[in-house]
This record gives C-alpha cells, sequence and structure tokens, in this order.
C-alpha cells in the first residue's frame, strides 16, 4: 500500500505521540513524544511545520522542523528537524527519507537557507546534511554526541566563517534534548 505526506494537525496529536512512544527506546521515547507533541500545538514565527505518513489507514511516521535564530543575521532563516520518528515495523521501507525530502522540499520553496539536525550521521549524511557544514551553526546547548550536529544548506550562504549562533523554539529549549 502507499504511504502518504500530509501537514498534521493538532487533532493527530495521539497517533504522533504512539509513533514516537513506539520508535525510540524506553529510555527516551517519553520525552520525545512529548517533544513531538508540544511542537503541533506550540506556535512559531515562521510556523513549525510538521508532518505525518499515513500508511494502512494510519499514522506510521511523523517530523517537525521548527524555525531558528540566527544571533547576528537578521535576514537568515533556518529550521531545525526534530523529532523524527517512524513505527518499528514500518522502518526500513523509505518513510523517514520521504518526511525529510517533503520537508526539505518545503522549506527550500520558502527561502530557507540550512536546515540543522542533531542525528545519526550514516542516516542524514544520504540526506545532504554534514557535519562539516553544521560547523558554521552553533548549538543553543552544549551536545553529549558533537558528530551528531549536521546541517544541508538549501541556499547559498555568504562566507562569513564566524560561527552563528542559534536559538530554537520554546519545545527545544531543554537542554536534556541534546
Amino acid at each position: 500500500m502507499a504511504t502518504s505526506i500530509r501537514v498534521a494537525s493538532e487533532l493527530d496529536r495521539d497517533a504522533v505521540r504512539e509513533v514516537h512512544l513506539s520508535a525510540f527506546t524506553e529510555a527516551e521515547n517519553q520525552v520525545v513524544a512529548m517533544l513531538a507533541a508540544r511542537l503541533l500545538s506550540e506556535q512559531t514565527h515562521p510556523e513549525t511545520i510538521n508532518l505525518v505518513a499515513e500508511m494502512d489507514g494510519g499514522i506510521v511516521g511523523h517530523i517537525a522542523f521548527s524555525p531558528v535564530t540566527a544571533d547576528a543575521d537578521t535576514n537568515w532563516l533556518g529550521y531545525i528537524l526534530a523529532p523524527l520518528g517512524v513505527r518499528p515495523e514500518y522502518q526500513r521501507g523509505g518513510i523517514a527519507s520521504r518526511l525529510i525530502e517533503s520537508g526539505m522540499k518545503r522549506l527550500s520553496e520558502t527561502g530557507v537557507d540550512a536546515v540543522l539536525v542533531y542525528g545519526d550521521p550514516k542516516f542524514y549524511g544520504r540526506l545532504g546534511f554534514s557535519a562539516e557544514t553544521a560547523m558554521g551553526y552553533r548549538p543553543p546547548y552544549a551536545l553529549q554526541y558533537p558528530f551528531g550536529w549536521q546541517a544541508a544548506l538549501l541556499r547559498e550562504q555568504s562566507s562569513d566563517t564566524r560561527a552563528i549562533e542559534i536559538a530554537c523554539v520554546e519545545a527545544l529549549r531543554d537542554p536534556a534534548l541534546w
């Protein structure tokens, strides 16, 4: 059966929570599920993008892209990809990649400069993210796994070599997430 990707709403909150509760280990699933639920309802400007993957009559995946701001450049527009989850029985079928690609396409159409992510370099590297690119962006908190901080450019950046300090939306302002 085909997977469809659509914009999520607050009506999807319970299904989105279930996706993350099942996709992550017991050590982190509650925190990630709560983050996903908060991002569905947090009012941000620009808007946070929440997408879900539907298959077999239900939601099997979720991704959120929330805006980040730069300390020095008011014209710079960035987003952070977090969280991303796919129900275990649907993993390894390309759903996560489709969610990322769909979100990245939407963001590139709106003039976003860069997308940041804190995750597995092997997985995100296949989708255009790199730690080298992320060196230009300082995360808002100390990272437990610095090698997981990655970025993908959607528009060419200036040649300024100073690292941009970013600030994130309220739901991500928890050092435990980093």
